[in-house]
């Protein structure tokens, strides 16, 4: 399975997550669910950038480029990266706000539903973006690993809301789990993505040119 159709998969299952987590997000009153749905509506946005960047990448040697975009894809991946450390910062700030002014009520069965469900389905799609059967160029790779920490991401932050709404529903309470474990998770996604900006910092400065 190329690149090109693995992120496709992914972009389709991002889009029918979105619309999901919002409704439930609203209806449960779930800054950690929201949260999720923002993050889905980034990657998507990422993904996007990522197809686009490989067209450009494969397109042909022309008089004017000759070497065509040799670093369109690792170009995509610190804008995925990029992204990803922007949405962990603005969450943090929303979910301090809970935290400090008081969390609302949290209906923890919608929580537990559509987090659990979310959870499943980006492990199955990290599995699918996982293996990678195309060339072993760098730039692609890095794209290719940025898209894939946001989908793992993304099943680690879902499993861990589905826990907080198990949690609420058990108890009848304990609100102010659901914006702490949107904070520990944002936090927990940017200290990756950093890790990820360093990586193509150092591919992006690399004198030898990046193939495709």
């Amino acid at each position: 399975m190329t690149r090109t159709t693995r992120l496709w998969i992914a972009l389709v299952l991002n889009l029918v997550l979105i619309v999901a987590l919002v409704i439930a997000g609203v209806g449960a009153h779930s800054i950690g669910v929201l949260a999720a749905g923002a993050d889905y509506l980034a990657d998507a946005a990422a993904i996007g950038v990522s197809l686009i960047a490989i067209r450009l990448a494969n397109q042909p040697p022309t008089a004017a480029r000759p070497r065509s975009y040799p670093r369109a894809t690792t170009w995509a991946a610190m804008v995925n990266a990029g992204w990803l450390l922007v949405l962990s910062v603005l969450v943090v700030a929303v979910a301090f706000r809970r935290l400090l002014v008081g969390a609302h009520e949290v209906h923890g069965l919608p929580v537990l539903v559509v987090s659990g469900v979310a959870a499943v389905v980006m492990l199955v799609a990290a599995l699918i973006l996982g293996g990678d059967e195309d060339d072993d160029d760098e730039g692609g790779n890095l794209n290719m690993r940025a898209v894939l920490l946001d989908t793992a991401a993304d099943s680690v932050a879902a499993g861990a809301v589905a826990v907080v709404g198990a949690i609420i529903l058990v108890t009848s309470g304990t609100y102010w789990l659901d914006p702490a474990v949107a904070l520990l998770v944002s936090a927990v996604i940017a200290f990756h993505a950093m890790r990820l900006v360093r990586t193509i910092l150092v591919e992006l400065t690399a004198a030898k040119p990046t193939r495709t």
